[in-house]
């Protein structure tokens, strides 16, 4: 089977998860390295026995190599846009990390770019492939829980609290994020909605800062914070269910929760991050009583991004698979997100520039 020569773009923390992802599928080589950090570049270089002529500071050369075959993005978000925009002028697929772009005409760019060329490619919505969520995904659609009437979606993180002097970092940089938990964790909330149940077609959002000043390691100055590290929001789903969403950096006590409930005729079903390959089945044992079990995931749930995307790469397209069209759409939730929060509003996705009619 063909081994794919992998161009790494972004060398931070996220890179070495990455690299491990690759590393366990046994089928990529990374051949060639960038970020614009050159010590970085020049240790993780050494690390990875990377040649000196394949370490680039500039990613539109390592994406134009041609020793290259595919490539991989684990950058901030501000340079997602361009670094996509150059996948699709030189033919390369990709993968790269959520969300999609900072901004919507950011993303209507790239869309008018990929129908004109498109190309294989592939968005970080890594929680597709947590087993308990790929269960849940398949029990919606065999009927298990019987017609799904609500869910709820929340995302909390603690990193951000008070309780931990979190300075400011890039991620509270809007030049630089686009938005805040919006975009870091709100992002892979609307791709779970979507992962089980389809498109939205309306929601009603809010977005709130609730610390609004952090400090800067460098000056030891306190700086404003102008993006959200709060977000809720109520959304209807295509198919009729009715979704309540909540997402914060600030859950003092939470590490990586990111969770769902779904409420069908037939019982409830909740998945999450913290217990990957259970569920929490609640169901009519008999007529007139309700059970609840806690269910293992089967096998046949269990699949890996690295190895969707090798089989993309492989020109197979996997089901469930979370590609360019799906980093767009949700883009276009996002962007709803903001437009109801600042105009108090309920916004209709399939028409979001009106406002609903009362």
């Amino acid at each position: 089977m063909q081994t794919y020569r992998i161009g790494l773009i972004g060398l931070g923390g996220m890179a070495h998860s990455h690299l491990r992802w690759m590393a366990e599928e046994g089928r990529y080589e990374v051949v060639a390295v960038s970020d614009v950090n050159e010590q970085a570049l020049a240790e993780k270089g050494d690390a990875l026995g990377i040649a000196p002529g394949k370490r680039y500071t500039d990613f539109v050369q390592l994406i134009a190599d041609p020793d290259v075959d595919a490539i991989v993005s684990v950058t901030p978000n501000h340079i997602h846009a361009a670094i996509i925009r150059a996948c699709l002028e030189a033919g390369k697929p990709f993968l790269a990390e959520k969300p999609f772009t900072r901004i919507l005409q950011e993303a209507d760019a790239l869309l008018e770019q990929y129908e004109a060329q498109p190309i294989r490619g592939m968005v970080g919505f890594s929680y597709r492939y947590t087993p308990a969520f790929r269960y849940a995904r398949e029990l919606v659609r065999e009927g298990k829980l019987g017609a799904v009437r609500s869910f709820s979606v929340q995302y909390l993180q603690g990193w951000g609290s008070v309780l931990n002097d979190t300075p400011y970092i890039w991620r509270f940089n809007p030049e630089i994020t686009g938005t805040g938990t919006l975009g870091d964790l709100g992002s892979h909330m609307i791709d779970m909605a979507r992962f089980l149940f389809g498109e939205f077609k309306e929601l009603s959002a809010q977005l709130r800062t609730l610390v609004p000043e952090r400090r800067d390691p460098a000056t030891g100055r306190m700086v404003k914070i102008e993006i959200d590290d709060f977000v809720s929001f109520q959304g209807l789903m295509a198919g009729g269910e009715a979704g309540v969403f909540q997402s914060s950096r600030n859950a003092v006590g939470s590490d990586n929760q990111h969770e769902v409930t779904i409420y069908g005729d037939f019982g409830t079903l909740h998945a999450s991050t913290l217990e990957p390959e259970r569920v929490v089945w609640t169901r009519e044992e008999a007529p007139g009583r309700l059970a609840r079990a806690v269910v293992d995931v089967p096998a046949h749930c269990k699949a890996t991004q690295y190895g969707d995307f090798l089989l993309l790469l492989d020109g197979e397209a996997p089901d469930g698979l979370p590609g360019f069209m799906d980093g767009y759409r949700n883009q276009e939730v996002l962007d709803a997100v903001i437009r109801s929060s600042e105009q108090r509003r309920t916004v209709s996705l399939s028409n979001s520039s009106d406002p609903l009619s009362e």
